[in-house]
């Protein structure tokens, strides 16, 4: 049986050679790892709050996994996509370090002011490009690439994930929340009317409100109790 210093020592190596040459996908994997686990706590917070009752879960859990949903999607999507155009642009070569420009400058291929294009070449910048397709680009280039790519992807991602968190993410769940809200109500016009069970005064206008303002994903606490 292997000592836990073994088994750590071997999901290190594991997680270093799938993501060592790639901190990019790293970041988008790890980013939406934290949505997952964020989302499941808040879901866990409120099933075990005693403070709310039974209508009260019944409404918040679905709006929980919804809203944790929307946050995972997002972020996702938009930070992969941003880092991939991100990727592309420096494939193609049309964001380049001085380095590399210096590279393909002496190889011809980066079309110069007032020079005509030569007829079937491709050029550095042009969406068909692939700096990773040139001859020598394992010795010549790759030392200069890599490290410049690693640190677009970055850079891109952070941007992807700030703007999904920030701006993407804000919106959609808003508006998510807004239409749930009126099919809720439109579901039991008679809650202000007639309410036995007292359900409507139970979950409250202010539990809608906490869902659809920014601030509601740190409604809860870990502790049990909740902040509205």
């Amino acid at each position: 049986m292997k000592s836990p210093s073994d088994i750590m020592s071997n999901l290190v190596q594991k997680i270093y050679h799938k993501y060592g040459e790639n901190p990019g996908t790293m970041l988008v994997h790890t980013g939406a790892i934290g949505w997952i686990l964020s989302s499941c706590a808040q879901i866990f917070a409120i099933s075990i709050n005693n403070k709310l009752s039974t209508e009260q879960k019944m409404f918040l859990i679905p709006q929980e996994a919804a809203d944790g949903a929307v946050n995972i999607i997002s972020f996702y999507t938009l930070t992969q996509g941003v880092k991939g155009i991100g990727s592309k642009l420096v494939k193609t070569g049309k964001i380049r370090s001085a380095a590399i420009s210096k590279i393909l400058k002496d190889r011809g291929l980066i079309l110069k002011k007032g020079v005509k294009r030569e007829a079937n070449k491709i050029y550095a910048g042009d969406w068909d490009f692939d700096i990773t397709k040139l001859r020598h680009f394992d010795t010549n280039i790759k030392p200069e690439y890599k490290p410049f790519k690693d640190g677009a992807e970055v850079i891109a991602g952070l941007a992807g994930s700030i703007t999904s968190c920030n701006i993407v993410t804000p919106i959609v769940r808003n508006a998510y929340a807004s239409k749930k809200q009126k099919d809720i109500i439109n579901n039991y016009p008679d809650w202000k009317t007639n309410d036995p069970s007292g359900m409507h005064a139970r979950i409250g206008k202010t539990m809608f409100e906490s869902f659809t303002s920014k601030t509601y994903s740190s409604a809860y606490t870990f502790s049990g109790n909740m902040k509205i």
